[in-house]
């Protein structure tokens, strides 16, 4: 057996090891310098002795929302602070932060916030060897430039919280089309402005090489995602226990964002996914969470939070009646099985064709005993093991779908990505699927919410306990218009 199971201290609602949202002087406290150092010498080792690389953050949030980094800058720096750069030069393997100076007005009004004016701390807390105020930018930037050929930054879209790059791209495209828009994503007005003011140089796309250093994690970041995955699990129990009939799926939505604030999470990895029904499930990224759960439905829930900039990505499924009728349990016992079957195989050297290759053999005996009430769904378990129905599905870690890709050779020990088995019964509109989050280790894998009931009958019994709606008495809470 390749499965890890996760230990029960780290169920503990107080997270001991990373207790500590924010430094005194609001600075994570989850990396050290020397982890961002080691980034910035692999960034180094590809761009070069005569490369420049540029990384651009976020900019000031334009509404009371939670200001979050975007994520590609969190990870070479941990800084907070809106419209920052980061200066990597590779000619003297030097780091130059580019940071506002303080902005008095802003902070009298939201609290200090790490600005130019603190450059000897940001200096030590980050590990950068010079801190600059953004007003110098103006000119001579970037410095020296006649002794460099090659300006790296990323062209791919920066991602923020609830965004990945696929539908950034996507959501971009759509505005580059819009007649009475046409605006250019922020990177690709910093590519434009760098080709023009400086014509002479080749400017490259860091993307690859940032990929590349997160698609494998670190022990920091592995606890941080496990975190994120046990608050994640803990969420979708407590919307399990407090389905019953006559519930709202938004109601579902609400107990396990409770769960994930309460618990330190302060923002969403992405938008809930709690479906109820065939017609709701059937859409996969159904997001409404406006329907009431009936009898003889299943519930879809796909959600996870965002727990100090890394995620997780889970799912389940489970009978509002508190029994899956027998078509429910047929189908659901298949994937079961099968995703069992990976979790089982997966370990670190083994190519993910490989892993898809023995689930298939593996496979066999089952699929020869098992009995099918209808050829429809012998046909749709075929395909999903035939295909491995999206069961190696993306990376997870600063976003839900994750940059770095882990399934371009041997799995590495630090892969991090969702197991996510699925299967589509089109002649009825069936859609059922287990998901997941797993690292790749030495002893084979972690489940990061191995705690969370898989097998029918415990998720059966998790449906029958009362939760927190039941508690304290959900229709007392709502006021209908």
């Amino acid at each position: 057996m390749h499965r890890k199971k996760t230990a029960q201290k780290y169920l503990l609602i107080s997270f001991i090891a990373l207790q500590n949202v924010f430094g005194q002087h609001n600075y994570q406290t989850d990396f050290p310098a020397e982890e961002f150092k080691q980034r910035w010498e692999s960034v180094f080792n590809e761009i070069g002795d005569n490369a420049l690389a540029i990384v651009q953050g976020f900019p000031q949030p334009n509404g009371y929302i939670m200001p979050r980094q975007t994520n590609a800058f969190y990870y070479l720096t941990g800084v907070e602070t809106p419209h920052s750069y980061l200066l990597l030069d590779g000619r003297t393997k030097k780091v130059t932060l580019y940071i506002p100076s303080a902005n008095k007005k802003l902070e009298k009004s939201e609290g200090k916030i790490l600005s130019a004016d603190d450059g000897q701390l940001l200096m030590k807390l980050v590990g950068v060897d010079k801190v600059e105020s953004t007003n110098t930018m103006k000119e001579n930037f970037p410095p020296n430039l006649k002794r460099s050929n090659v300006i790296y930054t990323m062209f791919s879209p920066a991602e923020a919280q609830g965004q990945s790059r696929y539908e950034l791209e996507v959501a971009n495209a759509s505005i580059a089309r819009d007649h009475w828009d046409g605006r250019t994503s922020r990177e690709s007005k910093l590519v434009e402005l760098l080709k023009a003011r400086n014509p002479r140089i080749s400017v490259k796309d860091l993307t690859p090489i940032i990929d590349k250093l997160r698609s494998v994690k670190s022990p920091n970041e592995i606890a941080l995602i496990r975190r994120a995955s046990q608050l994640a699990g803990l969420g979708m129990m407590e919307a399990i226990k407090s389905t019953e009939e006559g519930v709202w799926e938004y109601q579902l939505d609400g107990v396990a964002r409770y769960i994930f604030l309460i618990n330190g999470a302060k923002m969403e990895a992405y938008r809930s996914i709690t479906a109820s029904g065939v017609k709701n499930i059937s859409n996969g990224h159904y997001f409404r969470n406006d329907s009431q759960l009936k009898n003889g439905d299943l519930v879809l829930m796909d959600y996870a939070p965002d727990f100090r900039y890394y995620v997780s990505d889970i799912g389940r499924m489970w009978p509002v009646s508190g029994t899956f009728s027998p078509w429910q349990r047929e189908l659901l016992q298949v994937i079961l099985e099968y995703r069992n079957t990976i979790l089982d195989i997966l370990r670190p050297g083994i190519t993910t064709d490989q892993v898809l290759d023995e689930a298939r053999e593996q496979m066999k005996p089952f699929m020869r005993k098992y009995k099918f009430s209808k050829n429809i769904y012998r046909k749709a378990a075929e395909k999903m093991i035939l295909t491995g129905g999206g069961v190696l599905s993306h990376p997870v870690g600063l976003a839900v779908h994750d940059d770095g890709p882990y399934r371009n050779g041997p799995l590495k020990i630090g892969h991090v990505f969702a197991v996510d088995p699925q299967m589509w019964v089109p002649e009825e509109n069936l859609y059922l699927r287990y998901e997941d989050t797993i690292v790749i280790t030495e002893e084979g894998m972690e489940n990061f919410t191995d705690f969370l009931p898989s097998e029918l009958n415990d998720l059966e019994g998790l449906v029958r306990e009362k939760g927190i709606l039941q508690t304290v008495g959900a229709d007392s809470m709502r006021w209908d218009y």
